[in-house]
C-alpha cells in the first residue's frame, strides 16, 4: 500500500552552479511533514545543532507545507507550529493542498469524502472528532466540520489562515508542489502552486531560479538542474527531510 504514495525514480542532474544564496545566509527547508509530530521534533532538534555550529548571520528555517493528513498527530504538528517552535531563526511557512483542504473542509462540508479518504479522517481524529456515524451523510460530515472549528485552537486558525504560498532566497523559489513551467512566477495559479505535478516534474527548462517543492514524494531527495524535491514521505517512512542551502551547496538532514 505504501508504495502507491511513490513516484518511480526519475531523471537526477547537478544543479547549476550559478544558483546561490546571498553571503551570510543559510536556509533550512523542510518538506512534507503529514501529522507526524515525533519527527518534526528530532528534526527541529537536529536543525539546531547543526545552526549552532555556523557562522550564518541568517538562519532561515522554511516549512514547505502539508503539515496535516495522514498521521495520526496533526494537531500536535499544528502546536508546535503555531508556537515559537524554533526560537532565533527566521521563520516562513508555506500551504500545501492538504492544509487547504482542512481550511475548506471548515467552510465547505460536501468536501468532506474526497478529504476523509486522503487523510483529512486522521486529521479530525487527532482532534477528537469522531465520524458521526449516526446521522446521514451531509448531517454527519456538517457536524463532523462544526465539531472541528470547535477543537481547533485560535492560534492553530490563525497559523493556517496566514501561511504563505511562495518565498524566495536569492536564486531559489519555494512552494509546495512546484510551477506551470514557462509562466512567470507572479502570475502562477495558485492551484498550480499546490497541486502540480506534470508538467512540471518532467520538465527540463531553466526556470531561472531552483524550484524547491515537497507534494510528490520520492524516496530520497531529487535534485535536478532546476528543481529540489523534498518530500520523503514521512508519514509512511518516518523519513522527515531538510534540506540545507549555503552559497551555492545543498545537503540535507533527515530522520
Amino acid at each position: 500500500m505504501i508504495a502507491r504514495f511513490f513516484r518511480p525514480a526519475s531523471r537526477h542532474g547537478r544543479r547549476r552552479p550559478q544558483y546561490a544564496l546571498p553571503p551570510g545566509t543559510r536556509v533550512y527547508a523542510v518538506g512534507d511533514i503529514h501529522g507526524r509530530a515525533d519527527l518534526l521534533a528530532r528534526l527541529h532538534a537536529l536543525i539546531r545543532r547543526d545552526a549552532a555550529a555556523s557562522a550564518a548571520e541568517r538562519n532561515v528555517l522554511i516549512h514547505v507545507g502539508d503539515y496535516v493528513d495522514r498521521g495520526l498527530q496533526s494537531r500536535q504538528v499544528l502546536e508546535m507550529l503555531a508556537g515559537d517552535a524554533m526560537p532565533g531563526f527566521e521563520r516562513v511557512d508555506l500551504i500545501g493542498n492538504h492544509d487547504a483542504w482542512m481550511l475548506r473542509f471548515l467552510d465547505d462540508p460536501a468536501i468532506a469524502p474526497a478529504w476523509l479518504a486522503n487523510g483529512g479522517l486522521e486529521t479530525l481524529l487527532s482532534y477528537g472528532v469522531g465520524r458521526a456515524a449516526d446521522a446521514a451523510p451531509d448531517e454527519r460530515h456538517a457536524r463532523m466540520s462544526r465539531d472541528l472549528a470547535a477543537a481547533l485552537p485560535a492560534a492553530q486558525l490563525d497559523f493556517l489562515r496566514n501561511l504563505q504560498r511562495t518565498h524566495r532566497e536569492g536564486d531559489y523559489v519555494f512552494v509546495h508542489a512546484g510551477i506551470r513551467p514557462g509562466v512567470a512566477l507572479d502570475d502562477q495559479e495558485p492551484d498550480d502552486l499546490l497541486w502540480i505535478r506534470e508538467p512540471f516534474l518532467d520538465d527540463d527548462r531553466d526556470h531561472g531560479l531552483v524550484v524547491v517543492h515537497g507534494h510528490t514524494i520520492a524516496e530520497r531527495p531529487e535534485v535536478f538542474d532546476n528543481r529540489i524535491g523534498i518530500d520523503t514521505g514521512a508519514f509512511a517512512t518516518g523519513r522527515l527531510t531538510c534540506l540545507v542551502l549555503e552559497g551555492a551547496d545543498h545537503r540535507f538532514l533527515q530522520t
